[in-house]
């Protein structure tokens, strides 16, 4: 059966999407009827392209907003469970599964421990005071790419982001509420389960982050003119 990396990139979203787990290598293998070594460089082509993270046996370990490893957030649709790889991914989950008109996501606060959970749909932001932090700025997100994303978190506000701060010995990052958080989240995956999918150029990028309500060198924008 011939395949070509758009194939395999397509396997590994819709079976992250159906099943909530990434297929492994050699499933992949038998499904295509290629040798393992093939999968593996085409896996390591897509994460060269950044559309996959990859431990060191080829495995995918995330394929945003996908995550195969626990970080701090999980996901509940009708039927299936998805970790959820940040507070980013957690939110643009329901906006990207087009047979969940909503998701559950759940997590805890860093700085106090305390529970939360949203459903999160397509139509607005889900009530709440709480607020997202993100830890590293967007120039260095791919240094270490489970770095990061374990680092986009939900806290109950404001206070408990700087008493884990304190404890952490962390610089603060950047904070947004939960409707700018949603903003993020609702398109920037669109067109990752279907065919042809391209990553955006920085312009096109920069452009959706300031609609989100985003600014300032963190993101690598502007900041906000007073």
């Amino acid at each position: 059966m011939a395949f070509d990396d758009e194939d395999l990139r397509l396997a590994v979203y819709r079976g992250f999407a159906e099943t909530g787990r990434a297929p492994e290598p050699r499933e992949l293998a038998e499904r295509f009827g290629a040798s393992l070594e093939t999968v593996r460089d085409g896996l390591r082509a897509l994460a060269d392209l950044r559309h996959v993270v990859l431990d060191d046996e080829d495995r995918v370990l995330m394929a945003h907003p996908f995550a195969s490893i626990p970080l701090g957030f999980a996901v509940m649709g009708r039927s299936t469970l998805w970790w959820g790889g940040c507070a980013w991914d957690s939110f643009a989950l329901a906006h990207l599964l087009p047979d969940e008109p909503d998701v559950l996501v759940s997590t805890r606060c860093p700085g106090c421990d305390r529970a939360h959970a949203w459903v999160v749909g397509r139509d607005a932001p889900p009530d709440g005071e709480q607020v997202a932090h993100f830890l590293v700025p967007v120039t260095r997100m791919w240094d270490d790419v489970v770095h990061t994303c374990g680092h986009q978190r939900l806290f109950c506000g404001e206070r408990c982001v700087d008493v884990w701060l304190e404890r952490s010995g962390n610089e603060r990052g950047y904070v947004m509420d939960l409707a700018t958080l949603w903003r993020l989240a609702r398109g920037w995956y669109a067109g990752r389960l279907d065919r042809g999918y391209t990553r955006r150029e920085p312009a096109t990028a920069a452009a959706y982050l300031r609609e989100a309500g985003l600014s300032g060198p963190f993101w690598g924008l502007p900041a906000e003119q007073g």
